[in-house]
């Protein structure tokens, strides 16, 4: 009998690829999705639309925030895992809407991890909480792993380690099998615009086919321990599988800096970055978080996980797709590398 699984946020990057994943596993998805006035299921439409999952793909209509109608829907449902996904993730965002980012990235996990206990009493589930090594914000050892404590610098990160640590509550106090993913920096060509290393791929594409000449940024300076979505997912699923609940760190190990992404994306392309980058201050954060090293060893032993795409492959992957946007701008069809 095939398992069923609930992904909140299943419309966003890790939500999309992880209902790609588990589709591939013959899972039965049901992912929530915030009602919207204009459609925001542009990265899962190709699931919809697919005819070989055989009606295995549901879409439910909800919000984290709402706890009542969430706890109504996962004890109707009744998933054998859940992922909980669902964030307002944009760190800079959050030091302007910290109110909204605390209600859904805090608040919006414990009423899961409510509604989880709640189904609890009739079925075993399993769940997985995506943390976040914003968390570590000013770092106090290097590289960072479970035992590392948490210094967050913004209101995201300050919302991510109020979940990650009631995850650890439900946990022992109620027995369930709930499981924190401390995921570092995980990209991919489905990354939201806004998002720096996207923002970058993004407009070298366009800047290469003429259509705009500058890219502003903030810090370049800044050090990230830099994966892709995809790689990332399957460490979510292999999580939930094992015997025992746990927390992990998920990441590469290996760091590199936005300047070292920049020069990266620009030289696939033949350009000069600094032929076309500003800094603008505007885009510095209040506090910022200098240098982010995952140390993955727990769940490389224990799960036996390994990302498979290092950092220029990843560079590659996101500045070739986004080369082609920009080439259905100018031409409006399929334009690659090799053609530019």
């Amino acid at each position: 009998m095939s398992k069923s699984a609930l992904i909140t946020g299943i419309t966003g990057q890790d939500g999309s690829y992880l209902a790609e994943f588990l589709l591939a596993k013959k899972y039965q998805v049901h992912g929530l999705v915030r009602r919207s006035s204009s459609g925001n299921t542009t990265r899962i439409d190709h699931l919809c639309k697919d005819g070989t999952h055989d009606g295995r793909l549901d879409l439910h209509h909800g919000d984290v925030t709402d706890g009542q109608a969430l706890a109504n829907l996962i004890l109707q449902i009744q998933p054998d895992e859940i992922y909980n996904l669902a964030a307002q993730s944009h760190v800079r965002v959050s030091f302007d809407q910290p109110a909204y980012t605390l209600q859904v990235v805090g608040a919006g996990a414990l009423n899961v991890l409510e509604a989880a206990r709640q189904l609890q009493e009739t079925k075993p589930l399993r769940l997985f909480q995506a943390s976040s090594s914003e968390m570590y914000g000013d770092v106090r050892e290097t590289p960072q792993r479970e035992t590392t404590p948490f210094c967050p610098q913004s209101p995201y990160a300050c919302a991510k380690v109020y979940a990650h640590h009631q995850a650890i509550n439900y946990r022992q106090s109620f027995g369930m099998f709930v499981v924190n993913g401390i995921m570092f920096n995980h990209e991919s060509e489905r990354r939201g615009e806004t998002f720096v290393t996207r923002k970058i791929t993004r407009a070298a594409g366009r800047i290469k086919l003429g259509l705009q000449k500058k890219l502003y940024l903030g810090n370049l300076d800044a050090k990230r321990d830099w994966g892709y979505a995809q790689d990332y997912v399957q460490a979510m699923w292999l999580a939930l599988q094992h015997s025992v609940p746990d927390d992990y760190v998920i990441a590469t190990e290996k760091t590199h800096s936005v300047r070292q992404f920049l020069a990266a994306v620009f030289r696939r392309l033949d350009l000069s970055w600094q032929d076309h980058v500003e800094i603008d201050q505007r885009l510095f954060r209040p506090s910022e978080v200098h240098h982010l090293l995952g140390d993955s060893t727990k769940i490389r032993q224990t799960l036996g996980w390994q990302p498979k795409t290092n950092f220029e492959n990843l560079a590659a992957i996101m500045t070739d797709h986004d080369l082609e946007l920009a080439g259905r701008e100018v031409y409006g069809q399929r334009f690659d590398l090799e053609g530019a």
